[in-house]
This record gives structure tokens, C-alpha cells and sequence, in this order.
């Protein structure tokens, strides 16, 4: 499920970022914090985030900004629009609340770390 999830935001962080590099900073300004620092924390969450779920190296945490991003795009950029509308917003904050609550799981790097770490200190 994250990898699925967070390959499919990639989709939307990967334009984001090139809009960063080359400067191209005509991006919405939500919540009045300015379009440039607007588009590096949106970059940060659907890019840099969604690399670190889909490795499930802290995704719990990396979670976090995703689901405020989430909320951000749904109450506030679309908030006037009727929510059946935004079913894939739904979605990913469906999918990253529930990544939070029950975490990467067995086939992650966490758990790797987790389980090279018991064994050392096992041994």
C-alpha cells in the first residue's frame, strides 16, 4: 500500500520539484506564508516524503506532512468545492492517516534497522 501510495505522489512532487529548481515560482499561497515557501514545503511533503514511505524509513513520521498537506489542499485550496469532488485528496489522506497509525510494516527499512538491531544486541 505505501508503495503504491507514494509512487503515485511522486507523480505530483516530481513537476513540483523542477518548478523549484528552475525558479518557477507561480504556485498558489494557501494559507499567506508566500507562493515560494508555499511550494518548497508542498515539495518537501510530495516529494522528499513520499521517497522516504516508499523506502518505509520513518514513515510514521514522514506521514505527518503529507496528511497536513492533505488537509491543506482539501479545506482550504478546494474548500469551496463539494468534497465527492476531491475523492483522490480523500484518498491519500485515507492512506497516510493509516500509514501513521499502523506504520510501514515488515518489508521496510525501519523494520530492517529494528531487527539488525535486536540481533546485535542478542548476540
Amino acid at each position: 500500500m505505501r508503495i503504491v501510495v507514494s509512487a503515485s505522489m511522486l507523480a505530483h512532487g516530481v513537476p513540483k520539484l523542477v518548478d523549484l529548481f528552475v525558479g518557477n515560482f507561480d504556485f498558489p499561497d494557501p494559507i499567506g506564508l508566500g507562493p515560494e515557501l508555499s511550494l518548497a514545503l508542498v515539495t518537501f511533503a510530495e516529494f522528499f516524503c513520499s521517497i522516504f514511505i516508499l523506502l518505509g524509513y520513518w514513515s510514521r513520521f514522514f506521514a505527518i506532512p503529507l496528511i497536513i498537506n492533505m488537509l491543506v489542499a482539501l479545506l482550504v485550496v478546494h474548500g469551496g468545492d463539494p468534497i465527492l469532488d476531491h475523492v483522490n485528496i480523500l484518498l491519500y489522506l485515507f492512506f497516510y492517516t493509516l500509514i501513521l497509525h499502523i506504520g510501514a510494516g515488515k518489508y521496510s527499512l525501519t523494520y530492517y534497522h529494528a531487527e539488525k538491531n535486536k540481533k546485535v544486541k542478542t548476540v
